[in-house]
């Protein structure tokens, strides 16, 4: 969150070619578009000290998926910046969070989704778990709505609504699952 009066940084995204090395950066509020070029992105999924995992509901103000339930946090590391680094900067910005024990779950990851008015995302998009101690403070902008699911849970909502979640989630946990390394470790 910016304070008031005060101009934000222009944020950039690191672009990538085919074969998943950066080509360049481009600004972040011009590369989601109908032909979004392919680029670098996370995604954090965040336990609390309960083994809950926290979701959140994607402001209506966002340019794509706006309303939707989705992981903890995403973003885009900046040009130079590291996932972790980036996923530290954007729990504290989105969530007003810090988080420990950041760890890859699916560092692989790669899709490319059009949302309901056109707007492409098209990502290398590696997936990590993380630890935090309390309850989120979000910035409205960001995040309008929160809560603490079992993963076991999650899981089940999302086979059972996908439209409600974000693609990459859905497809993330999944990946996950089938992977083993979704925090319940349940496979049906």
């Amino acid at each position: 969150m910016t304070a008031p009066g005060l101009a934000a940084e222009p944020e950039f995204v690191v672009l990538a070619g085919e074969d998943g090395e950066p080509i360049g950066s481009a600004l972040k509020a011009e590369v989601h578009t109908d032909s979004t070029p392919l680029h670098f992105a996370f995604s954090c999924y965040v336990l609390g000290p309960d083994g809950r995992m926290l979701i959140s509901r994607r402001a209506l103000g966002k340019k794509t998926w706006p309303g939707v339930w989705t992981n903890a946090c995403c973003g885009h590391p900046g040009v130079g910046e590291t996932n972790e680094s980036a996923i530290e900067r954007r729990m504290r910005d989105e969530l007003g969070l810090d988080v420990s024990g950041i760890r890859p779950a699916v560092p692989g990851f790669r899709y490319r989704a059009v949302d309901f008015s056109g707007v492409v995302e098209n990502e290398i998009c590696p997936v990590f778990l993380a630890e935090v101690a309390r309850d989120p403070e979000p910035d409205p902008d960001e995040v309008m709505d929160w809560a603490w699911i079992a993963p076991r849970d999650l899981a089940t909502a999302i086979d059972a609504a996908p439209m409600a979640f974000s693609p990459w989630s859905v497809l993330q946990v999944r990946d996950m699952r089938e992977r083993g390394v979704f925090p319940d470790a349940a496979r049906d």
